[in-house]
């Protein structure tokens, strides 16, 4: 479906707003100005710069530097504008912004043909206490600067880190901490606390038996069926799933890795057109986390899926702006899934959930997902899909 012709313009230059500088923002705005050149893109993100967030765990061996690409960046290699504010969408207010075609920023007026909402949704956080790290710091300071300063502030004979939370998150960033302890000599304790029996249960079984083998192989503690109640001055406060028991451990230090919290959920169509009342709004589209397309595609909160969304939404909006007006379903399911567990070692899945890669395997999958986006990045689309 993607190689239906589309977009055969019909009159004027096209002024299209995308909310939201992530995977689905910049994956649209790179996809409208491949087919459509002259597109008039207005960028809006709060942020300064584009974050590749789904490497944070990288920091322990690179700078954060390499996962940012400045907006400004951005707006000098395509010709689009970045606006730094943040848009609380009024869903009650979408049918007013179809029919006028206008959304206000910052009191500045932005008229627009087409409106793109890829907003995308924020992690699950806890009250910011003392000693304690979400992934939100990791998008201001390097992994391996946090932990540094994070150890050497509480200088105690015996030290550990608990990690909270054993989705692909937290299992990623669990083993580039146990690795970066390793090169840095640290005898600092490592642990694993997990409200479920095994880690990595979105996934099929392989994945969890895989990655806590290895848990096992490297000396990292893991507390499955256990809840975290809060982190205190040296220790961390828990309680036992099933028998509601309290108690606590030293810690010197909790990383938490809650998941994803979808606020503001935007329902599209199978073309990406957001719904109201049952009825598309034909000239504003959603992708992204932000969004639920009520289609045969994946919904999952990936990276993967949040490209696809963006790619598909802004064809359809070339298609729908131009001749014949022929809309694109979407279609697409996961090609695969992998999870990093450091830097010589992953766990996925290639084609079919049951096809387990593990080791150099994995990793070089990977690696070929992560290429492909850089290209994409400087406006060479390598996807097929």
């Amino acid at each position: 479906m993607a190689f239906l012709p589309f977009y055969i313009p019909k009159h004027k230059k096209l002024k299209v707003v995308i909310v939201g500088g992530g995977y689905a923002g910049i994956a649209a705005l790179t996809t409208l100005l491949r087919y459509a050149p002259d597109t008039d893109i207005t960028l809006v993100d709060p942020k300064e710069q584009h974050i590749k967030i789904t490497h944070l765990h990288e920091t322990f061996r690179y700078p954060l530097t390499d996962l940012l690409v400045p907006f400004a960046d951005i707006e000098n290699r395509y010709g689009c504008r970045h606006i730094s504010a943040s848009v609380n969408f009024d869903q009650d207010k979408l049918q007013e912004y179809q029919a006028e075609k206008l959304l206000v920023v910052d009191e500045e007026v932005l008229n627009f043909d087409y409106l793109l909402i890829a907003s995308g949704c924020e992690s699950r956080t806890m009250d910011s206490i003392e000693n304690v790290l979400s992934l939100q710091d990791f998008t201001i300071s390097a992994g391996s600067e946090l932990l540094t300063k994070w150890l050497n502030k509480n200088n105690q004979s015996e030290q550990s880190v608990s990690v909270i939370g054993g989705g692909a998150t937290g299992i990623q960033f669990l083993f580039e901490i146990k690795q970066f302890l390793n090169r840095i000599k640290s005898k600092a304790e490592l642990r694993l606390i997990h409200s479920g029996e095994h880690v990595l249960e979105q996934f099929p079984s392989g994945f969890g038996a895989y990655a806590q083998s290895r848990m096992h192989d490297m000396d990292i503690a893991f507390y499955p069926g256990t809840y975290y109640r809060g982190q205190q001055s040296g220790t961390v406060l828990l309680t036992e799933k099933q028998t509601r028991k309290q108690f606590e451990l030293p810690s010197s230090i909790s990383i938490l890795f809650l998941g994803k919290k979808q606020q503001g959920i935007f329902t599209a169509n199978a073309f990406g057109q957001v719904v109201v009342d049952q009825k598309p709004l034909q000239n504003i589209f959603t992708a992204g986390d932000c969004s639920y397309y009520q289609s045969i595609g994946s919904n999952t909160l990936t990276a993967q899926s949040a490209v696809r969304k963006g790619k598909l939404s802004a064809r359809n909006i070339l298609r729908h702006a131009g001749f014949p007006g022929l809309l694109e379903p979407y279609l697409h399911h996961e090609l695969g899934y992998v999870v990093s567990l450091g830097s010589a070692d992953a766990v996925g899945w290639l084609g079919l959930e049951s096809n387990l890669v593990t080791g150099i395997s994995a990793l070089a999958i990977k690696e070929l997902v992560e290429v492909q986006y850089d290209l994409l990045l400087v406006g060479i689309d390598t996807y097929l899909v």
